[in-house]
């Protein structure tokens, strides 16, 4: 059970994108894994449609608040957003 809850005791700032067009989607959550199945069985409302979807982007975190806290930056301040995103559109 302890490797269990150390599984979810960290929390992840995540970029996908779609493999059907230039669609990106910022989220957050304690359990990755999971989540990105969730995503591309189009079990979330928000990215259903834009599936197949591609992790692009990661981040770590401690703690969930801080994870909240860059998430919300990435989506409200849309040059930091295409900031990560010209990174990651660089790698290909």
């Amino acid at each position: 059970m302890v490797g269990q809850q150390e599984k979810y005791m960290s929390w992840h700032v995540y970029i996908l994108r779609s493999l059907r067009n230039r669609w990106y989607y910022v989220g957050s959550t304690n359990r990755i894994e999971e989540r990105l199945k969730e995503h591309n069985a189009k079990k979330v409302l928000s990215t259903k449609y834009y599936a197949p979807l591609k992790l692009v982007f990661l981040k770590k975190f401690n703690l969930e608040k801080d994870a909240r806290v860059y998430e919300k930056k990435i989506k409200g301040k849309r040059i930091e957003k295409e900031k990560i995103i010209r990174k990651i559109e660089n790698k290909k």
